[in-house]
């Protein structure tokens, strides 16, 4: 934010009236109730990182299985958020939680994970299928429900 004397216009171009050597008046802008103390039971700011349970499914031609396990095992040791993958010659489940700012956030890194790491970690060349991200509280609950995924357990890399 930029403070503009009384009269002058704002520039947006990019252009400063501001003399050489000249202080700049700065202005700030207050916290808000978001950041004061929280009470317990109260809830984070929008902003504040949360914990999201991502089920990746990826599809494609047939691979041999060695090649596919050896490869979800590189990417687990290059990222060992991984919880637990599971694979068939021409298909494969990744399962993991990731600390993002919101649902968006979270499926964006998911959408992201297959093909950056292709390469890297030799992965097939499959194409994702299915994503599914929930809270870690709709996960929970999902869990203590007897409803959707199992606990990741055990961890590590296993065929389906």
């Amino acid at each position: 934010m930029r403070r503009v004397r009384h009269g002058a216009a704002a520039s947006r171009a990019g252009g400063s009236s501001r003399v050489a050597g000249e202080e700049r008046a700065l202005t700030s802008v207050a916290a808000g109730a978001a950041y004061e103390d929280r009470a317990p039971g109260r809830q984070e700011p929008d902003d504040a990182a949360r914990l999201w349970h991502v089920t990746l499914s990826v599809s494609g031609g047939e691979a041999p299985l060695k090649e596919v396990r050896r490869g979800l095992e590189q990417l687990a040791h290059d990222h060992p958020f991984l919880l637990t993958s599971r694979y068939a010659n021409d298909h494969a489940e990744i399962r993991y939680w990731e600390q993002a700012r919101d649902l968006h956030d979270a499926a964006a890194v998911a959408l992201r994970l297959w093909g950056e790491h292709r390469q890297s970690a030799q992965l097939p060349p499959w194409e994702i299928v299915g994503l599914e991200v929930v809270d870690r509280e709709t996960y929970h609950q999902r869990v203590a429900e007897g409803c959707g995924p199992l606990p990741a357990t055990p961890v590590g890399v296993h065929p389906f």
